[in-house]
């Protein structure tokens, strides 16, 4: 899933200056004799921006000079943009305007090599401009967007990348050719295959984009923790696999409170704490305080530990949606006291899922050829 990115990453910008109401600099407010500058401001009103929102979260733009409104919003037409789709883009990126009209149009020449699509590549500036717009390291934007292609890593992952972990792709190549570089030993050392090392590196890339940012070091620590608590190098893999490499952002401390706590919790032995572990293994980073409120919820509910251990996954649902799910499925008959818990782990589409088959069978019973008939005495 994309995720938003706050920062601005624009080169373009000059030194911010800041207006007489409103501005603020390091969290105090700095006063000004500077006035906007009213052409900016003239030509955003004829493209429909709404000054209010640039003024209340952008207005440092308004003092910069000079600008590029009109030929920003040009490039964007160009691409296929109408009038409200500009503004969109304008509104939540205003920096957008201080990017010289060469650097953009450069910009847009390397994101349509990944998408070339040009309705599709608009739809990813207008969810993503702050990206899109961060020109000042075209260079190594270049680079990265070299290295990446040479290990054969499809357009839709090195797309997603650019948009969701622009920070990657504005730093120096050699960055990232340590991080893959980790990521293929990793891999390996657990028993991967050579042959599959572009697919599974491709997938985890596309899953979380900001393992690129992660060093190595956190990569060796996690997994060298894990390893000591007994797991297997086949293990290790299904569970860097399985946690989309979000495992390189776990501290020990927190995952060894966290198995702790499910181990005393669940009362189990080491060994079926990592079974546990393998098939429910967000409970490595959920917090004590997370797991504990949740494992009281489900025991204010009736259930059992044993219940719990069988359908660990249960964990990673809020209470109010496990009491929710009970509820729901006891309208039909169904105690899941006394039964599995399978039947409300999940999404919300796997549980409507298994709540509609419960309503099926409750309103449709399965005929029966040998029952006999009954009929209605007049």
């Amino acid at each position: 899933m994309f995720r938003a990115t706050t920062a601005s990453l624009c080169a373009c910008h000059r030194l911010r200056l800041l207006p007489s109401t409103g501005a603020y600099s390091n969290g105090t407010l700095v006063s000004s004799s500077l006035a906007e500058n009213q052409q900016t401001v003239s030509t955003l009103y004829d493209l429909s921006v709404d000054i209010r929102k640039v003024r209340k979260f952008k207005s440092w733009v308004l003092f910069e000079s000079p600008t590029y409104a009109r030929e920003t919003a040009g490039l964007l037409q160009d691409m296929g943009a109408d009038t409200a789709c500009v503004a969109r883009v304008l509104e939540a990126h205003p920096e957008a305007i201080l990017c010289r009209p060469e650097d953009v149009a450069a910009q847009r020449d390397l994101w349509a090599t990944v998408c070339p699509n040009q309705r599709e590549l608009l739809g990813i500036v207008e969810k993503f401009p702050a990206s899109f717009f961060a020109v000042s390291n075209h260079a190594n934007q270049l680079d990265n967007f070299r290295y990446l292609q040479s290990l054969r890593l499809s357009k839709r992952v090195i797309g997603k990348l650019m948009a969701s972990a622009p920070q990657s792709f504005s730093r120096p190549v050699r960055r990232n050719q340590e991080v893959i570089h980790t990521l293929r030993e990793t891999y390996l050392d657990l028993g991967g295959h050579e042959g599959n090392l572009r697919v599974w590196l491709q997938k985890l890339l596309s899953q979380n984009p900001y393992i690129m940012l992660r060093p190595a070091e956190a990569w060796r620590d996690s997994l060298g923790f894990l390893h000591d608590r007994g797991f297997t190098t086949e293990q290790l893999l299904q569970l860097v696999s399985s946690l989309r490499a979000c495992i390189s952002e776990m501290e020990p401390a927190t995952m060894q409170q966290a198995m702790d706590y499910t181990q005393a919790a669940l009362d189990c032995s080491g060994e079926e704490l990592r079974g546990i572990v393998l098939r429910c293994p967000a409970l490595l980073y959920y917090s004590v305080p997370v797991l504990a409120g949740r494992f009281s919820g489900l025991m204010d509910a009736g259930l059992t530990p044993e219940q719990v251990r069988e359908a660990p996954n249960v964990l990673e649902l809020t209470t109010q949606i496990v009491t929710y799910r009970i509820s729901k499925l006891a309208s039909y008959g169904y105690d899941v006291r006394a039964g599995s818990l399978d039947v409300i782990v999940g999404t919300k589409k796997d549980f409507e899922a298994s709540y509609g088959r419960l309503k099926l069978r409750t309103e449709r019973p399965l005929f029966n050829p040998v029952a006999p008939l009954r009929c209605s005495e007049e």
